[in-house]
């Protein structure tokens, strides 16, 4: 069986659930005859044509827009945010009407908006954000954050089935690093389920996107040196799988909260205070958190390396924490 890579899995997910469904269609800039920044949507203008892939203007708020219109008329708009960072000009579209129509007058947004987040390429404070946090406060919104193929696939269908707006942030540095098999089978990841990556026993580390990767090579170093640690992915920043972190802090009594948001204010907050509230008995430690500084995304690679956590920083911060 072929591998399928991260990005490769994503289109595969949006054109699987427009064969299945016509009422779903994608909007964005670029995504049509160009196929994408990152080629998302490539081959889909001449398969599914003009009237289910467009591209719009350069405004983020008029295709958000435009989607929640749609939506409420029984499509089920994808649509592309050329960079996540754009997203910002479309927040009053999201939080103040899409997150809001159901509480308001029982009227369902099926929407979903995507786009490439993330630093690890050197793009900068404009183009390497992560801006789940951003969105985590809004209650009728879902935020997805994939980092293997099987859950970008698995993740965009259900998103694309969901009855509400959905946020889906895939990270660009992993679009063509991560590759796996995938079934044939149609299949869907639940939104708000998180999945345990590696077992381990003697500390947690919390995490997702592309930072899942970061934990689990810390996870092998520390192994060798006699830490066994268990690595969860959240998948789903919003609803949080409580379930699922109170589990793993309880196993192991340390946690490390790990993220690629900058601290302040960063989710992993809200999954530290989580913990404390309600397992804090089954502790042996401070839970710790892990996440850049509280400064824009640098341009410089040397600088945005220093800026995002390395292996190092976790295996450091692991040590400490499992001698406590």
């Amino acid at each position: 069986m072929a591998l399928t890579t991260y990005i490769d899995a994503i289109r595969e997910g949006i054109w699987e659930e427009m064969e299945r469904d016509n009422s779903v269609f994608v909007l964005g800039e670029d995504v049509g005859i160009y196929g994408g920044a990152f080629k998302v949507t490539k081959g889909m203008l001449d398969h599914f044509g003009e009237m289910r892939v467009f591209d719009t203007p350069i405004s983020e708020s008029a295709i958000v827009g435009a989607s929640i219109g749609a939506a409420l008329v029984g499509m089920r708009p994808v649509a592309e945010m050329q960079f996540i960072d754009f997203i910002s000009c479309a927040f009053d579209q999201i939080v103040n009407f899409a997150a809001k129509c159901r509480y308001r007058w029982g009227a369902g947004v099926p929407i979903v908006v995507r786009g490439p987040c993330g630093g690890g390429v050197h793009g900068g404070p404009f183009h390497s954000q992560n801006v789940e946090s951003y969105f985590f406060n809004v209650p009728g919104l879902k935020i997805v954050c994939p980092s293997t193929a099987y859950d970008a696939k698995g993740l965009i269908k259900a998103a694309i089935r969901d009855e509400d707006p959905v946020l889906y942030f895939e990270h660009k540095y992993l679009y063509r690093r991560i590759k796996e098999e995938l079934p044939t089978d149609d299949y869907i990841v639940p939104i708000g389920k998180a999945n345990i990556r590696r077992e381990g026993s003697d500390l947690s580390i919390i995490t997702w996107g592309a930072m899942v990767y970061t934990a689990l090579d810390a996870a092998e170093e520390l192994s060798r040196q006699g830490i066994d640690v268990e690595v969860l992915d959240l998948r789903t920043i919003l609803p949080v799988d409580e379930e699922s972190i109170l589990a793993t802090a309880m196993k192991t009594s340390k946690v490390i909260v790990l993220h690629e948001a900058t601290l302040t204010g960063g989710p992993g907050g809200e999954v530290v205070a989580r913990i404390a509230e309600k397992a804090f008995e089954h502790l042996d430690g401070p839970i710790v958190r892990i996440a850049p500084p509280d400064t824009p995304v640098p341009y410089s690679p040397p600088l945005e390396e220093a800026f995002l956590p390395q292996i190092a920083d976790v295996v450091a911060k692991a040590k400490e924490l499992a001698a406590y």
